[in-house]
């Protein structure tokens, strides 16, 4: 079981910026993917951006490319999400979450291969 610790929504103006953090409890996995999704009211979750640990390979869905950025500090065990310029659109619940597969079937591994989540931190994008 790998607890995710979740932090830095906010309530931010169009154009914006904030960065969410994210901290997975000790565990024994050396090689994993994080994931960050999203959830919108009235809307399905969806994928954000992932990135392998301790790897160069990371994944934005089409929205996050160019505003957003993901990153890692092996250091503070962190995971973190940068999201400049952000939109009304952007207003969302944003999920951490945690794929143990070393290798997993897809790149970036499907929502159902991730095996723990984060509770979410609200972001609001509002004038």
């Amino acid at each position: 079981q790998v607890q995710l610790e979740e932090s830095g929504g906010g309530l931010v103006q169009p154009g914006g910026s904030l960065r969410l953090s994210c901290v997975p409890s000790k565990h024994g996995f050396s090689t994993f993917t994080m994931g960050w999704f999203r959830q919108a009211p009235g809307k399905a979750r969806e994928f954000v951006a992932a990135l392998k640990w301790n790897r160069p390979v990371t994944s934005y869905a089409d929205f996050a490319k160019g505003r957003f950025t993901i990153s890692s500090d092996t250091a503070k065990n962190a995971v973190y999400l940068q999201m400049n310029n952000l939109k009304f659109e952007d207003t969302a619940v944003y999920y951490c979450a945690f794929d143990p597969t070393t290798i997993p079937s897809q790149w970036p591994p499907a929502e159902y291969e991730y095996d723990w989540w984060g509770q979410g931190t609200q972001v609001t994008v509002s004038s």
